[in-house]
C-alpha cells in the first residue's frame, strides 16, 4: 500500500478507506489511482463494482481460439494460487476423443451435451478457479448466459491476424490449408460472436501485449484472495 501511495500521490489512510468502500474520492484523484495501478478509470469504477456485488471466486476466459486462453490463464491461475481448468479438455476426456472427432463423428448437438455437463460439475466442483471455455460457448445462449452468471467474464480480444497465426504456431495448420478464404472467413466469424463477447464482465486485449501484462491488467481489475493481499 505504501508503493501504490507514493506512486498514486494518494495517502495510504485515503487509499485504505476506498480498498475498504468508505473513500469520497474525485474525478481528479480516481485518475490519480487508476494511472498509478496501469488501468482505466473505467476499469478501476468497474472493479469496485464487482467487489461490492459479490466476491471474485470463479473467472472464466473467453473468445476465439489462438485469444490467450490456455496461456494466459495457466498463468493467471498459477499467480492466483488456484486451479487452472480448460472446459474442451474436460469434454475430450469425457468423449474419449480429440475435439475434432467428437463433432465430424457426433456433431455439434452432442458437444454441446457434453460442454453442458461438464460445466455444470465445474461450477458445482468448484471453489475458486480460472475456467477457459471454448470459443464457441457464446453461441449456446443456456451455457453462455450460465457462464455469466456464475463467473466473473472476461473477453481476450485479439486481432484476426492474431488469432490466426497463434493457431498455426500451436501447430495446426489446418485454418489455412487448401482454404484462401480462411481469413475472410475467420474475420466473419470474430464479427458475429463480438456482440456476446461483448457482454463479458471485463475486455482484455492481448495483440502487441506481454502476457504478464495482460495478467497482470486482469489481477488489478478482480484483485487477489484475501489471504494473497500484501
Amino acid at each position: 500500500m505504501q508503493a501504490l501511495a507514493a506512486v498514486s500521490r494518494l495517502s495510504p489512510r485515503f487509499i485504505a478507506q476506498i480498498e475498504a468502500g468508505a473513500g469520497n474520492i474525485s474525478i481528479m484523484r480516481l485518475a490519480q489511482l487508476a494511472e498509478a495501478l496501469s488501468i482505466s478509470p473505467q476499469d478501476l469504477i468497474a472493479a469496485n463494482g464487482v467487489k461490492g456485488k459479490r466476491e471474485v471466486r470463479l473467472i472464466a476466459l473467453v473468445g476465439l481460439r489462438g485469444a490467450g486462453k490456455s496461456t494466459i490463464g495457466a498463468l493467471l491461475a498459477k499467480e492466483l494460487s488456484v486451479p487452472f481448468i480448460e472446459l474442451d479438455s474436460l469434454i475430450e476426456r469425457a468423449a474419449g476423443m480429440s475435439l475434432g472427432e467428437v463433432f465430424s463423428l457426433h456433431g455439434e448437438d452432442y458437444y454441446r451435451r457434453l460442454e453442458s455437463e461438464q460445466l455444470a460439475l465445474v461450477l458445482k466442483q468448484s471453489g475458486r478457479a480460472v475456467i477457459a471455455a471454448g470459443g464457441s460457448i457464446v453461441s449456446d445462449h443456456e451455457n453462455w448466459d450460465l457462464l455469466k452468471r456464475r463467473c466473473f467474464t472476461i473477453w481476450l480480444r485479439a486481432t484476426p491476424k492474431d488469432h490466426m497465426q497463434r493457431v498455426i504456431r500451436q501447430g495446426d495448420t489446418r485454418p489455412m490449408r487448401d482454404n484462401p478464404a480462411a481469413m475472410s472467413e475467420l474475420r466473419a466469424l470474430l464479427e458475429r460472436r463480438e456482440p456476446l463477447y461483448a457482454e463479458s464482465d471485463l475486455e482484455v486485449k492481448t495483440s502487441g501485449r506481454k502476457i504478464q501484462t495482460v495478467v497482470d491488467r486482469i489481477i488489478a481489475t478482480v484483485g487477489k484472495p484475501a489471504s494473497r493481499l500484501a
